[in-house]
């Protein structure tokens, strides 16, 4: 389906370069933001109340090119057991046809991936496996951080902490709910297996889809290019991933917020800039932006920051902890919109 490295070469010489530092100003960033993590760990765990159980993911500082790495060993992972399904079906293509269309999937996938590896400050990779049983990574992008500091005009140490403090508690949450990472790959499992290779339905999502992307570009939609090609069923597989992401997100916002004054001096002028710069994208980012949907991430920043502080407010920080406990209470998307009713379902 994908010729994978094509598109790590693509990605590679379409990304942009970084901004321009000197050695010593890249071994002080590079520092700072390792000691900014390992800072961050002990009042994050102490305001989320989220201890971890197992071995700590580890910690990376990276450029531009390792993330697309990262990034395309994460969707390969993904992948294959799509093009596993093909196969099975015997309707993958062969020969030269095969051979066009994996290079044409490989460099649509390594252009995203150059757009993408300029805009990330940082992830947590939930997905990958280390050598001595590590489960997920996180990961810092060095000079996205360094840029996006220069461009607020922030002070760039309390910036680094900032961004580290966010970053922590997905890994807080990750290696404290040792459940999650199994939860989040049976839903991806059950997205593939929900995959329609009937080709009658493929080619109706697509006739679909285009007139909806026009729609999406002009700014009467707000669905994403990967809205349009899913099913029934995998729509609502997505609507519960959206309810983890959205909690995830907003809870990583509310602890970065409630743990960033005690720590950071100006972090009531960071969160201003920051704020301002998620609204202030124009042009050809906004187009790109919606279709793929990063729009609908920075709502999911908003309503689970939402859901995180009402239910908190009703219940405490004890009551709000019980989303951890299983599977079963974490909030879908329409209860991240509607927290008392996320309140009336796990508390009664």
């Amino acid at each position: 389906m994908i010729d994978w490295k094509f598109a790590l070469s693509t990605a590679t010489k379409l990304s942009k370069p970084g901004p321009v530092v000197s050695e010593a100003e890249v071994a002080e960033a590079v520092a700072e933001l390792r000691e900014g993590a390992a800072r961050s760990e002990a009042p994050v765990r102490e305001f989320s109340d989220l201890h971890a159980t197992s071995a700590t993911a580890p910690v990376l500082v990276i450029d531009r090119p390792r993330w697309i790495e990262a990034n395309l060993d994460t969707f390969r992972l993904v992948m294959d057991p799509v093009a596993a399904k093909l196969a099975e079906s015997n309707k993958m293509p062969t020969g030269m046809a095969r051979t066009v269309g994996e290079k044409i999937s490989g460099a649509e996938l390594g252009a995203l991936m150059s757009f993408m590896s300029s805009k990330v400050l940082g992830q947590f990779d939930p997905f990958w496996s280390g050598p001595d049983g590590e489960a997920g990574r996180l990961l810092l992008v060095a000079p996205n951080i360094v840029q996006a500091e220069r461009q607020l005009d922030v002070d760039p140490h309390d910036f680094r902490l900032w961004v580290c403090l966010h970053e922590e508690t997905h890994r807080v949450q990750f290696t404290a709910v040792d459940w999650m990472r199994g939860h989040l790959r049976s839903l991806l499992d059950e997205f593939v297996d929900a995959t329609d290779l009937d080709a009658s339905a493929l080619s109706s999502l697509v006739t679909e889809g285009l007139g909806e992307a026009i729609r999406i570009v002009r700014g009467d939609s707000e669905a994403s290019l990967a809205e349009l090609f899913q099913n029934d069923k995998q729509r609502e597989i997505v609507d519960r991933m959206t309810g983890i992401m959205s909690l995830l997100e907003g809870h990583a916002d509310v602890v970065m917020d409630g743990v960033g004054p005690e720590v950071i001096p100006t972090v009531a002028d960071i969160r201003r800039k920051f704020t301002q710069r998620r609204k202030s994208a124009g042009g050809l980012d906004l187009v790109l932006r919606r279709l793929l949907g990063l729009d609908a991430k920075m709502r999911q920043y908003r309503d689970g920051a939402v859901f995180v502080r009402e239910v908190n407010e009703v219940v405490g920080l004890s009551g709000f902890n019980a989303v951890w406990a299983e599977p079963a209470n974490l909030p879908t998307a329409t209860e991240i919109l509607d927290p008392a009713s996320w309140v009336s379902r796990v508390h009664g």
